[in-house]
């Protein structure tokens, strides 16, 4: 069932359309990539009614894991019960998560690798690249993804040249990047929403910047897809991979890589397997006489796809990205980024009376803002208490709202503070 405007616009606030879109995730099919966004108008925020978030909690923490609409996690059971009872589920009515996720930043699906993590990702980048050959420089930034700065550092231990720009106000300065990058640079590494104070990166200008020496850029896309809008072809960005259990609303175990057709040609395959090929055949005795010519025959995809995976993924966590990837989509990027503007502006203005010293730059759209204190376990203690649920670390507190928190709850948190 497809929700149409008209129905939106007459039932909006009633049960019946509450219900009618809490389903449109699990039921979303390839259609959705031709359906146009819906307004904020037409849209009921906050979503508290879609996510099973267990009563008297506030949940300001979506950058660390983001909980599932339950449209998601009723898919996924769905597809475990298939497999526990091995009934079949319907294929025609599975959304396709790379269509979807594709659409969502503007690509290709053939330019789309499902991968376990973000990690992987980077690492299968970097890999394919022979950036561990050290016949080049890496450049990057200390605001990137400490996961990925801790495998260049790595690497950077074995020969590898790594230039890092350092932050200036909490930001990355374009200008810092253009000083480390030359002809020798073959890959630019940055996160276009830093995890610790959601700086986000103009990824055209650092794509410009790079493609100008003949480098190639990565983007670790984790706390920007599903959080702000990304056109992959407007910024020439070459490889950008997340998981999807943070903004993407999915679970742990999938996530994706995009990889721009033109850049596939400067990658060497660094693993092989079952969907490294369009099509296999085996060939066993008796009965067939390519048998004893070769026992398998197949033909290589050089897409995403043949280009970095390797065998089946998990089939709960499959259906759950397909259902939220959906749920997206049908709240519209620019919608859930709106909706949390008034929040975040709330926060900015009223955590520094508490004491507490904003470090996300104010120009910041992205769902993330940070702000330094001095005694973590202390605000620990005191949200605990208040049953608020944020990101604390021993100098900093991390704030994240999505789609289901609304001013109440800002309120909740900031009285359990003060």
């Amino acid at each position: 069932m497809m929700v149409d405007r008209r129905t939106l616009i007459t039932g909006v606030g009633s049960a019946a359309a509450m219900a009618a879109l809490n389903k449109l995730g699990a039921q979303m099919s390839n259609a959705v990539l031709a359906s146009p966004q819906l307004p904020l108008s037409l849209l009921e925020f906050p979503r508290k009614a879609d996510f099973n978030i267990a009563d008297g909690y506030t949940y300001i923490n979506g950058a660390y894991t983001h909980p599932m609409p339950r449209v998601a996690a009723d898919a996924a059971r769905r597809a475990a019960e298939s497999r526990a009872t091995l009934s079949p589920m319907v294929s025609a009515a599975q959304p396709d998560p790379k269509a979807l996720f594709a659409k969502l930043i503007n690509a290709s699906p053939s330019e789309i690798s499902y991968v376990p993590n973000t990690s992987t990702g980077e690492n299968l980048v970097l890999n394919g690249l022979g950036v561990t050959r050290f016949d080049g420089n890496v450049v990057t930034d200390a605001l990137h993804f400490d996961g990925a700065l801790v495998h260049l550092l790595e690497l950077q231990k074995q020969g590898l040249d790594l230039r890092i720009a350092k932050p200036r106000d909490y930001r990355i300065d374009l200008r810092d990047l253009e000083a480390l990058i030359d002809k020798k640079t073959k890959l630019v590494e940055v996160s276009l929403v830093a995890m610790y104070n959601g700086f986000q990166h103009d990824l055209k200008a650092v794509c410009d910047l790079a493609h100008t020496h003949g480098a190639l850029v990565y983007a670790d896309i984790i706390q920007a897809a599903g959080a702000v809008p990304i056109d992959v072809r407007a910024t020439g960005v070459d490889f950008a991979a997340c998981s999807s259990f943070k903004w993407l609303m999915g679970d742990f175990g999938l996530g994706f890589l995009y990889a721009r057709q033109g850049a596939l040609e400067h990658v060497t395959r660094s693993q092989w397997g079952y969907h490294s090929t369009s099509d296999m055949s085996e060939h066993v005795p008796p009965f067939d006489p390519e048998a004893d010519i070769h026992p398998v025959s197949w033909t290589v995809s050089n897409d995403a796809t043949g280009m970095f995976e390797v065998g089946s993924i998990g089939g709960s966590v499959k259906a759950a990205v397909g259902a939220s990837l959906g749920y997206i989509a049908s709240l519209g990027v620019e919608n859930i980024q709106a909706h949390r503007q008034p929040l975040l502006k709330k926060l900015r203005e009223e955590m520094p009376r508490l004491g507490f010293t904003p470090v996300t730059p104010p120009e910041s759209t992205s769902p993330i803002i940070t702000f330094a204190m001095k005694d973590g376990p202390a605000v620990q203690k005191k949200l605990d208490a208040a049953k608020v649920n944020a990101r604390v670390a021993a100098r900093w507190i991390r704030l994240s709202p999505s789609v289901y928190n609304d001013l109440h709850d800002v309120d909740r948190l900031l009285e359990a503070l003060s």
